[in-house]
């Protein structure tokens, strides 16, 4: 396992690209945070957001640079190729796997810690201009605060597990452009389709199905009570989904010809 995980480590930190996908996961975190936050306004008057989720809201889009990343550590070896020789040097196929997911996991934490610590400070600087200041009745949330860390763990998490949803997605289909598409439409589609039916029952299921929607509740702190799913239960419908795409990728990869 550990000649693996060094082979992996490898391709990945020295694939082209690679390390502008982790700037990118930084990079758009912060910024869809830093513009959604200058939207917001928060007077005196009233305030019905919650702080710690607006100052995470970049990680919407920062989840795709994240699938990008996965996307290439498999899709990559695939489309040249090269998932031959990866084949003859560890034949145990279920261990290239899973190195893989290690190795995509461990960067993706990584890259995630510094995209989730970046928001937070964005939006610190900015949402006091929207009207978050103790003067309102609506101060930032503390960054030692249990809530304000939970969220920033989960979203963490999060981003892992969309990590090992599109590595797993990606050897599947074995083509990265099929796999980018079906990891977004997964992601986002059920989101938007919340909106388009009218039926309250269905828009509860539909958001339990959803691994964007279940996954992202960690990162909310106020008006729990009306989330279909607690954090933790969301983030474990997400994880579900890792685990309901890996282990066919682990059949399917571990029977079929390269």
């Amino acid at each position: 396992m550990r000649r693996a995980l060094h082979a992996e480590w490898t391709k990945l930190a020295t694939a082209r690209g690679t390390a502008w996908l982790i700037f990118g996961i930084v990079a758009a975190t912060a910024a869809l945070t830093a513009a959604v936050d200058a939207t917001v306004r928060c007077t005196a008057l009233g305030c019905d957001q919650d702080p710690t989720r607006l100052s995470l809201t970049g990680v919407q889009l920062g989840q795709a640079v994240v699938a990008g990343l996965a996307i290439l550590a498999a899709g990559g070896e695939f489309g040249t190729g090269m998932i031959r020789t990866t084949l003859l040097a560890v034949p145990r196929r279920t261990t290239v796997l899973a190195a893989k997911a290690t190795v995509v996991a461990g960067l993706t934490a990584a890259a995630g810690t510094v995209a989730v610590l970046a928001s937070l400070l964005v939006a610190r600087l900015v949402l006091p201009t929207a009207g978050f200041t103790a003067a309102h009745g609506h101060p930032l949330p503390s960054l030692t605060a249990g809530g304000t860390v939970r969220a920033a763990g989960g979203a963490v998490l999060y981003l892992v597990l969309v990590a090992l949803i599109a590595l797993a997605t990606a050897t599947l289909v074995r083509d990265s452009a099929v796999a980018t598409g079906a990891v977004l439409a997964l992601l986002y589609v059920p989101p938007v389709a919340v909106f388009l039916v009218s039926d309250p029952d269905w828009q509860t299921w539909l958001w339990r199905f959803s691994p964007m929607d279940t996954g992202l509740a960690i990162l909310s702190t106020t008006h729990l009570a009306d989330l279909p799913l607690t954090g933790w239960a969301g983030l474990a419908v997400t994880a579900g989904w890792a685990v309901a795409l890996l282990l066919p990728a682990a059949a399917l990869l571990a029977h079929r010809d390269p």
